[in-house]
């Protein structure tokens, strides 16, 4: 089934191009079926990039999904033109009355700089707040789920010494929905300077933590009512984001170790090798089916 998304969606032809089936608001509306209908709160400065690997992945089910983009009014994008987020996204003053089955947010670029020196801090946290009140389930990516788990739980985020840059492997601890499917070891792609403490995650009992790494820690959580997922990595990545991220850095003069796990002989003039489509198509599927569509009420008045 198709993930509905507005005419003229630069990532429309994209998803064309690898069969995954988008359908337009005008179309849609003939048909008899009520959509899941998710909101997409995309924080991440390559706004098109983003939108695509998000609703690829989305579009990879048998549901059929309306989405609304939305952005934080308070910061102006330096990376998107202005006629695309008028075009196509809503600030949270134009949907905080909506209901939504589910929402994503979004990893940020924000992350070494404490929560409320955020430009958009204020704004993004009576979001979080909604989330609690008006979506049934939502999905926090990276700085996203350091975000909520700071605001829900006061959980601190650290500053590393060394980034956390590359394709890492993880191991299931618990057995629930969001991971029904998944191999025993998997790997999940990241690109952070800081991380949530294991033991600080495991001193809020709304908390379980499903996978982690060894070498760096927690990597999937839910809270006990399962209505929140945490996911401290980038399952969404396209095999060359790590890929552009470095070659970014290197051209800046930065100081970059190459991504783990990513190219062949860590040659970084090789085609990187993807090792974790299976684990990401797998994991958003689970989060709609099991999450969302099997739970949520079909009047989303009810929520």
């Amino acid at each position: 089934m198709p993930v509905i998304i507005p005419e003229g969606l630069p990532a429309t032809e994209i998803l064309a191009s690898e069969n995954v089936f988008v359908m337009h608001e005008t179309r849609a509306k003939s048909q008899d079926i009520r959509p899941l209908r998710l909101g997409i709160v995309n924080l991440m400065p390559t706004k098109i990039v983003t939108e695509t690997q998000l609703l690829r992945l989305i579009g990879n089910t048998s549901l059929q999904v309306e989405v609304d983009l939305i952005h934080m009014d308070s910061h102006v994008s330096k990376n998107t033109s202005l006629e695309h987020m008028k075009a196509f996204y809503k600030t949270f003053d134009e949907i905080k009355n909506n209901h939504y089955d589910g929402m994503i947010v979004t990893g940020a670029p924000v992350e070494t700089m404490d929560f409320e020196e955020v430009n958009y801090w204020e704004e993004l946290t009576p979001l979080l707040d909604f989330c609690k009140t008006n979506v049934f389930s939502t999905m926090f990516i990276c700085w996203g789920a350091q975000a909520a788990l700071y605001h829900y739980y006061g959980v601190p985020k650290v500053v590393l010494d060394q980034k956390i840059f590359g394709v890492y492997e993880h191991k299931i601890l618990n057995r629930r929905p969001i991971v029904r499917g998944f191999d025993d070891v998997f790997f999940a792609p990241h690109s952070r300077h800081t991380t949530c403490l294991t033991e600080e995650i495991k001193k809020v009992d709304d908390l379980e933590i499903l996978a982690e790494s060894d070498d760096i820690g927690a990597y999937l959580m839910v809270s006990k009512d399962q209505r929140f997922i945490f996911v401290t990595g980038h399952s969404e990545y396209d095999p060359e984001g790590l890929k552009n991220e470095y070659w970014r850095d290197v051209n800046k003069g930065m100081d970059i170790e190459i991504p783990r796990n990513y190219f062949p002989n860590d040659d970084p003039n090789q085609t990187p090798v993807v090792r974790w489509r299976g684990h990401g198509n797998l994991l958003f599927a689970n989060w709609l089916n099991y999450h969302v569509y099997q739970e949520t009420p079909y009047n989303l008045d009810e929520i």
